[in-house]
């Protein structure tokens, strides 16, 4: 079987990058050509011939938020669960606080252990909201994130993607954390796959 490594409104005060939305739509179009095109795409061969691309949410800035970084130094780590038996060893890297959609919200943020050693730095947010099952994958989404070089860091959730598990059942995706469940609608980054 075919393994999947994860390779996610102001309440803070400082600064830190503005939202990009060509960016953001770059990200979304590279994506989708790698899914078209790539060897590597984890798209079921049957899928492949009709292939048209991912379906998005249309660029919002609003799903674009700033947010405090707390830093967890000292948490042990833990094997996370995935769609089959595979627990990849990761450790809780900090909490995100902000803001959305009138709401206070918090996400934690994750470093799996086995990637931090090859030199990948970036972290692993995983997330489900209100949207799951209906316009967006039942199993959550991912981003991810630069690590944050002080207390504050984007979220840019037009950057949201679906675990290969998606589109393909052979792979082994990390569930979403139930403390990682948003009571919002992120109506921003990839839809689910097909109906």
């Amino acid at each position: 079987m075919r393994l999947f490594f994860i390779l996610a409104m102001s309440i803070f005060t400082g600064t830190v990058e503005p939202c990009d939305q060509d960016a953001a739509l770059k990200f979304q179009q590279d994506l989708s050509d790698f899914y078209a095109r790539d060897a590597k795409s984890p798209l079921m061969e049957p899928d492949k011939k009709d292939f048209k691309g991912l379906d998005f949410f249309e660029i919002d800035a609003n799903f674009c938020v700033q947010a405090v970084f707390k830093r967890t130094p000292n948490e042990a780590p833990f094997r996370m669960k995935t769609t089959t038996s595979r627990l990849p060893e990761y450790v809780k890297y900090g909490v995100l606080y902000f803001s959305l959609g009138g709401k206070s919200l918090k996400l934690n943020v994750y470093q799996n252990l086995d990637l931090a050693k090859t030199g990948y730095s970036k972290l692993f947010l995983p997330f489900s909201d209100l949207t799951n099952g209906e316009q967006t994958y039942i199993g959550g989404r991912y981003l991810d994130l630069e690590i944050p070089t002080d207390e504050t860091a984007t979220i840019d959730f037009n950057r949201a993607y679906n675990p290969y598990c998606a589109y393909n059942y052979a792979y082994s995706c990390p569930i979403v954390p139930m403390e990682n469940d948003l009571e919002v609608a992120v109506l921003a980054g990839v839809k689910k796959y097909k109906d």
